[in-house]
């Protein structure tokens, strides 16, 4: 059966998940400063929310980038007939800073992949983390996240997408079947 979320399911997994970060890289006494950077589309609202999340819980400012992964993508030429290509946008020095890649949803790691593959234009991180709302399985890369708001099991057939709704910035779910 496929998930389904509600808006206060979602804000809750939200508070959760920046819980588990801050206390987290807290662990790493003398770390330094950490940012997140959210990956384009679904990655971005979700980062916006945990960095206001993280700031409620423990009073600092996170700095918040995105990356857009279209041209790093090991598939665009076949996959990517015509990308929608936005902007990266990392306005910090991500050298010698621990940073948290954010993703709505984690599957096959090739998003997560090219997402590095585009931070490390910007400069060499401390360390990167990685921070995804829901983890679904399937990967086809040895990759797997530092911190996961739920693991879900969806059909292959189905695609789970996040969004934040454009007047109040709630985070919403969709499925779409393929």
């Amino acid at each position: 059966m496929t998930p389904s979320f509600a808006p206060d399911e979602l804000a809750r997994c939200v508070r959760r998940l920046a819980a588990e970060i801050a206390d987290g890289l807290a662990r790493g006494a003398g770390a330094p400063p950490f940012a997140l950077v959210g990956i384009r589309r679904g990655g971005v609202p979700v980062a916006r929310q945990l960095a206001r999340e993280i700031a409620a819980r423990e009073g600092v400012e996170v700095p918040v980038g995105t990356v857009e992964i279209a041209l790093y993508r090991d598939d665009a030429a076949t996959a990517l007939p015509d990308p929608k290509i936005g902007p990266s946008e990392i306005g910090f020095d991500v050298r010698g800073r621990d940073v948290v890649l954010v993703d709505d949803v984690l599957e096959t790691g090739r998003t997560v992949r090219a997402a590095i593959d585009c931070l490390l234009d910007y400069g060499r991180p401390r360390r990167i983390w990685l921070a995804v709302l829901f983890d679904r399985g399937g990967r086809e890369l040895p990759i797997a996240p530092d911190f996961v708001g739920r693991v879900v099991e969806v059909p292959p057939a189905t695609r789970l997408e996040v969004f934040a709704d454009e007047v109040d910035g709630t985070l919403r779910m969709t499925e779409v079947s393929s």
